[in-house]
């Protein structure tokens, strides 16, 4: 993953959405309650062409490409856009902290996991999986938000991350990566 220092990305529709979700951001403490707001905000930009500009769209090469679009000052919130070209795709994972993710362009393909097994035995079953098309939005809340995403389609696929924490300090919204066995659930 190609990570940058924040852009400048400031269409309307964008500098509407940090405007609201700064308030959001400001109003309320409790994720679930952060994460349902947020998306609710979020999905009327994705799919619009005038929502961001060409270069937070540009893929990178081997790995998706991470667009830091914009940081909070205090650090309350940061906005990622990622690109993925068909193929590229996440390690298994959770996050530091709540995040929204709606789907702006393409498709993107995520398996969800259960940790299983405590400390002797631990291994990950999967509890779900799907397809999110353009537009859709998702609230993942830590702790247990382990997924692996992946672009399976044939074109460029781009998602944006709202998230409760500092990407600009942090590089990454990865809390840890999972490389354990996948088990069957039983």
């Amino acid at each position: 993953m190609v990570s940058a220092t924040p852009t400048a990305c400031c269409t309307a529709m964008f500098a509407e959405l940090v405007a609201g979700v700064r308030r959001v951001v400001r109003s309320h403490s409790d994720a679930p309650r952060i994460g349902s707001a947020v998306a609710g905000l979020l999905q009327p930009c994705l799919g619009r062409s005038e929502f961001l500009n060409a270069d937070e769209l540009e893929p990178g090469g081997s790995d998706y490409r991470q667009h830091i679009l914009h940081v909070e000052p205090d650090g309350s919130f940061s906005i990622v856009a990622l690109v993925w070209l068909p193929g590229q795709s996440t390690p298994v994972h959770d996050h530091v902290s709540w995040c929204v993710v709606g789907v702006h362009l393409g498709q993107e393909y995520e398996t969800v996991y259960e940790l299983r097994g405590g400390d002797a035995d631990p291994h990950l079953a999967v509890s779900g999986h799907g397809v999110n098309p353009t537009q859709s939005v998702a609230t993942l809340l830590p702790p247990g938000d382990i997924h692996h995403v992946e672009n399976a389609g044939t074109g460029v696929a781009v998602s944006l991350h709202i998230y409760g924490a500092d990407i600009g300090v942090l590089g990454s919204s990865i809390r840890r990566r999972y490389d354990v066995a996948v088990r069957s659930m039983v």
